[in-house]
C-alpha cells in the first residue's frame, strides 16, 4: 500500500510540476524612471526566477502605489526611495532592496508663451503647475524649489496630471503653465514642439545644481514584515531586477524598447526610443543604495514635509543592501 502510495505521489507530480510562487508588484507610472521593471518583465527575467507576477498599475503615480502596499493590496512597489523616509515618520516600516534609478530624471518645462524664468524664480508666482500626483516626487521637487527661493505651495496652483502622454496632453491643451515630470513626457514636449525644458535635474549636475546632491528615485521596496516573511521572494525579484539593470547598460536604447511590452510605449517609436536614451544615464548599474545620497531626499523633505522634519530618522532603516549583495555572480549573465 505505503508504495503504490508513493507511486501515486510521484506520478502527480509530473503530471503537475510546482507552481510558480506568487508575486503582486504596482508600478506608480510608466515614466522612464521605472523602466527596468517593465525591462526585467520583457525579458522573462522574473519568469526565470520561477516568479508568477501580477502587475497593478497606478498611473495617477507613486503616491498610490505607496497607499497600496500599506494597506496590503499588493507585495512589492516599484516607487520612489523618498517614500520609505515619509513612512518612517509615520511610524511604519518600508523598506527599499533594490535601487533602480539613481537619479531624479525631473525636468521642470514650460509650455509656449510661459512667463516664468529660471533666472527670476518669483516670476512663477501665480502659474499653474502640473505634477504626477500629490505626495509624489515631483510634488516634493516644486515645494521644495519654492521654499529654497522664499515662496510656498500658495503662490502657485498645484495640479496632478499623471506622467506619460497625458501630461504632455495637459501642457498641449494649457491646462497648465508648466510641467514637473519625467521622461518620456520631458522629451515628447519638446519634440512636439509644445514647449521647453527650463530646469533640467537628469544630468547629475542638474540635480547637484536643483537639490544639493544626486537624489536617488525609482527603487523596489516592501513593508519590512513582507521581506521577514518572504526573504525568498524577494531575493528571486531582486535577482532578476539586477539582471535588467546589467543588461540595460550593455544594450542601447532602440534595444530596450524591443524588450518593453507595448503599453508601456507611448507616443510615436522614434520619440519614445530618444526619450530612453535621454534617461540611461539616470539608472543604477548594480541595484545598490549609496548611504551618501540617501541624506539629499531626506533634506529636501525636511525642509517642508513636518512629519519628516520632527521625526528622528534613521536612514539605514530605509533600505538594504543585502539582497543585491546576495544576487548570485551569474545572475547578470
Amino acid at each position: 500500500m505505503k508504495t503504490l502510495m508513493m507511486a501515486l505521489a510521484a506520478s502527480t507530480a509530473l503530471a503537475f510540476p510546482s507552481l510558480a510562487q506568487e508575486v503582486r508588484m504596482s508600478v506608480g507610472s510608466y515614466n522612464l524612471n521605472n523602466l527596468p521593471f517593465p525591462v526585467a518583465q520583457g525579458l522573462g527575467y522574473y519568469e526565470d526566477e520561477g516568479l508568477d507576477v501580477t502587475v497593478d498599475n497606478f498611473a495617477s503615480g507613486g503616491s498610490k502605489t505607496l497607499q497600496a502596499l500599506v494597506a496590503g493590496s499588493t507585495d512589492i512597489a516599484v516607487g520612489f526611495y523618498d517614500h520609505t523616509i515619509q513612512m518612517q515618520a509615520q511610524n511604519k516600516h518600508v523598506v527599499g532592496f533594490v535601487e533602480m534609478a539613481r537619479n531624479s530624471g525631473l525636468v521642470l518645462a514650460g509650455r509656449n508663451g510661459a512667463t516664468f524664468d529660471p533666472a527670476n524664480p518669483e516670476s512663477i508666482k501665480g502659474a499653474k503647475v502640473g505634477i504626477t500626483a500629490p505626495g509624489s516626487s515631483s510634488d516634493f521637487f516644486i515645494r521644495y524649489y519654492l521654499q529654497q527661493h522664499g515662496m510656498t505651495a500658495d503662490d502657485i496652483a498645484i495640479i496632478g496630471v499623471g506622467s506619460g502622454s497625458a501630461a504632455v496632453a495637459a501642457v498641449e491643451q494649457g491646462k497648465i503653465d508648466l510641467l514637473v515630470n519625467y521622461d518620456p513626457a520631458a522629451t515628447f514636449i519638446e519634440a512636439k514642439g509644445v514647449g521647453s525644458i527650463l530646469i533640467d535635474a537628469r544630468s547629475d549636475e542638474g540635480a547637484k545644481a536643483v537639490y544639493g546632491g544626486i537624489y536617488p528615485t525609482s527603487v523596489l521596496y516592501a513593508t519590512q514584515d513582507f521581506i521577514d516573511d518572504n526573504p525568498e521572494a524577494i531575493q528571486k525579484v531582486t535577482n532578476a531586477t539586477v539582471r535588467a539593470l546589467k543588461w540595460m547598460s550593455e544594450h542601447s536604447a532602440e534595444e530596450i524598447v524591443e524588450t518593453l511590452p507595448v503599453e508601456y510605449i507611448s507616443g510615436d517609436r522614434e520619440t519614445y526610443i530618444r526619450a530612453v536614451e535621454n534617461a540611461k544615464a539616470i539608472f543604477s548599474e548594480d541595484g545598490l543604495f549609496n548611504p551618501e545620497d540617501a541624506e539629499t531626499p531626506l533634506r529636501v523633505l525636511k525642509t517642508f514635509n513636518q512629519s519628516v522634519a520632527r521625526a528622528e530618522i534613521d536612514l539605514a532603516a530605509t533600505y538594504t543592501n543585502a539582497f543585491v549583495e546576495a544576487v548570485p555572480a551569474d545572475a547578470s549573465n
